[in-house]
């Protein structure tokens, strides 16, 4: 077994993979998939430490006063948009900071030592925010994702190896 694990967009046809791990809603049409996870929803958080000099934000528009932690994807090239919804609204969000990571660990780290406000999955972030190291922020427009889904081609004979594989990952719907 190989496993490679990055936020790249891969192509597993292209790189001889026999699987890869998607949100639902980043599948492509030419694929078979299977849901391995439930809903994800991501979180806006930060530490006390960096409130203690700073408003809370109540709004998206309010971001832009933050020093907001990127997420910079190689597939794209360039720094993810926070996505937010609130009832029918939804906004791609352009932020601002210092720091830039291409891992979410990473990210979630700078948040736990202050150095600004977060969007990272919210299981991710849940230690944190029990134990009041982490503060959520504007919790009302926090995203939900279709889960985490296997996905394969739809070209390529299904071996009973992947079938066994298949059938222990998947996620009751």
């Amino acid at each position: 077994m190989e496993l490679s694990s990055d936020y790249a967009l891969t192509d597993i046809v292209q790189g001889r993979y026999d699987f890869g791990v998607r949100l639902g809603d980043e599948l492509t049409r030419d694929s078979s998939a299977v849901r391995i996870a439930p809903d994800l929803q991501f979180a806006i958080v930060g530490a006390p430490a960096y409130f203690a000099s700073r408003a809370m934000p109540a709004n998206p528009q309010d971001l832009t006063n933050h020093a907001c932690i990127n997420l910079r994807l190689p597939t794209r090239g360039n720094l993810y948009a926070w996505e937010l919804r609130k009832d029918q609204s939804e906004l791609n969000v352009r932020v601002d900071g210092q720091l830039v990571f291409n891992g979410i660990y990473q990210i979630v780290n700078a948040a736990l030592s202050g150095h600004g406000l977060a969007y990272v999955p919210e299981d991710l972030a849940r230690p944190h925010l029990e134990s009041r190291r982490l503060l959520p922020v504007m919790k009302s427009w926090w995203c939900t994702f279709p889960g985490y889904h296997l996905y394969y081609s739809s070209q390529r004979e299904t071996l009973r190896a992947m079938q066994i594989l298949i059938e222990a990952l998947h996620y009751g719907e």
